[in-house]
């Protein structure tokens, strides 16, 4: 027969912070504290890994992410064209605010 074994995280927040999360329990219809913090817990581990696996869902994705930040491609004609084009319209809106004013 398995043997459960229940382990333990202790934290320490105020007062104030406690009878918070005591209240939303108590909302949720919780039968303790503890099991609303160990629902939460749950909830928010799992949404994190789930927005993170969503987002680079491989180690692979993750590496060729990392690569394109670290090892940026050169701009091509394209982008450098756009950037041109950028800079005209960021110096005619400010020329038309100035005259605003």
């Amino acid at each position: 027969m398995a043997t459960i074994i229940n382990d333990r995280i202790d934290v320490r927040i105020s007062k104030e912070h406690k009878e918070l999360v005591k209240y939303a329990s108590e909302l949720k219809g919780f039968k303790s504290l503890s099991e609303f913090v160990v629902f939460c817990i749950n909830k928010e581990s799992s949404d994190i890994i789930r927005d993170n696996n969503i987002i680079l869902k491989t180690i692979e994705d993750k590496k060729i992410f990392l690569d394109a930040i670290l090892n940026p491609a050169k701009p091509n004609a394209k982008l450098k064209k756009a950037q041109i084009n950028y800079n005209k319209f960021n110096l005619s809106n400010e020329s038309k605010s100035t005259a605003i004013k």
